[in-house]
């Protein structure tokens, strides 16, 4: 897992920092390679520190992961990427960026709303160190936050959800029942963000079909693979025909359990049939954060003197900052009654007509 392992202070003392190049696909490649560089005070320099659940989950990391890689494509900025074990070792790590004199760091990257509680104290700490800060708000002139209408998109893949299950549909390597109408949720640690997946995946599902039953569990964990295979078994079990997470690299779980039982699942974050090909067979969407998009355009906006600390990006499907994203594999076997739904959902909520609700209570 990159940038997992070491401390930044000796990383920093050895000179040493990722530098990505293109992929063969025209994508920023892998952080695999690193190239010891002398440090530039006129290069921008951004530290990277991600969600507990890490790289390698093909999804909200990975997704934040590709925005620093374009941006090292596009501007030639340098940065450092870091991991923390725990929740306990966020602040630390944040402060280690803040304190970083070689090189100085003119932004650095909090990623999960995980990291909220311990960057508003240390942003009062180091008053003259810009932050950025993706799923949360801390109201300080030197955060710059990033935060999503995920209920938005949500109710759209519910959408999707809902218009199949039921329905003896059949691609991949899946199909869906003819004798009852069941999805199921399956979320990583309970909190109030993930319940604006949870609440508008339920909403959507219901608008499509009133009598769908939606089932609903939290795993507690973003990189509890075996837990949410276990989680979307339980639901398969149960009669659910197609199964939506919201749990990073858990999500791989639901994956899995899916293939096993013959049914789908509805991946999140990035177009999950695109990074992890090997599930393509039963992924008939994802609901795509554009979580890169957001790192991509904060880096860009301090590389060019444009920082804007103290302001919230509220990022929904008005400013395609969600949005679906088909399968590779089943996205051109879906039915046009199902995407036209999709598609009329999307209008109606841009204009006002759907009121899209954030928590479980008030589907």
């Amino acid at each position: 897992m990159a940038g997992a392992g070491g401390g930044i202070a000796s990383a920093l003392a050895g000179c040493t920092s990722v530098v990505p190049g293109m992929g063969d696909d025209g994508d920023p490649a892998d952080d695999t390679e690193t190239a010891t560089r002398q440090f530039d005070e006129s290069e921008t320099y951004i530290g990277m520190l991600y969600a507990t659940g890490g790289l390698g989950d093909d999804s909200f990391n990975d997704m934040a992961n590709r925005g620093v890689k374009l941006a090292r494509v596009r501007h030639g900025i340098e940065y450092k990427n870091e991991v923390p074990a725990g929740v306990d070792e966020i602040g630390t790590l944040q402060a280690q960026y803040a304190k970083s004199a070689q090189p100085a760091f003119d932004l650095t990257v909090c990623v999960g709303f995980l990291q909220q509680e311990p960057l508003s104290k240390t942003a009062k700490q180091y008053p003259d160190q810009r932050f950025m800060l993706v799923d949360s708000v801390v109201d300080r002139d030197n955060v710059a936050n990033y935060v999503f209408k995920e209920h938005e998109g949500s109710f759209q893949v519910g959408v999707l959800a809902g218009a199949l299950t039921g329905q003896g549909f059949s691609a991949g390597a899946g199909q869906t029942r003819l004798d009852r109408k069941t999805v199921g949720f399956v979320g990583g640690i309970e909190s109030g963000l993930i319940k604006k997946f949870e609440a508008g995946f339920m909403a959507g599902a219901k608008h499509a079909d009133p009598d769908v039953e939606v089932l609903s569990e939290y795993v507690g964990s973003f990189s509890d693979i075996e837990g949410g295979k276990q989680a979307a078994q339980s639901m398969y079990d149960e009669g659910a025909d197609i199964v939506y997470h919201a749990a990073g690299g858990t999500g791989l779980g639901v994956f899995q359990a899916a293939q096993q039982n013959g049914r789908f699942a509805i991946g999140v974050d990035s177009d999950q049939s695109e990074s992890d090909p090997r599930y393509a067979n039963v992924i008939l969407a994802s609901m795509v954060k554009r979580v890169d998009t957001a790192v991509f355009n904060a880096i860009q906006n301090v590389h060019e003197g444009e920082y804007n600390g103290g302001s919230v990006q509220s990022l929904g499907l008005e400013q395609d900052g969600v949005a679906v994203a088909y399968g590779n594999d089943l996205g051109p076997q879906i039915p046009e009654t199902a995407t036209n739904q999709i598609d009329d959902t999307r209008s109606k909520i841009v204009n006002g007509e759907i009121d899209v609700p954030t928590t479980p209570e008030e589907v």
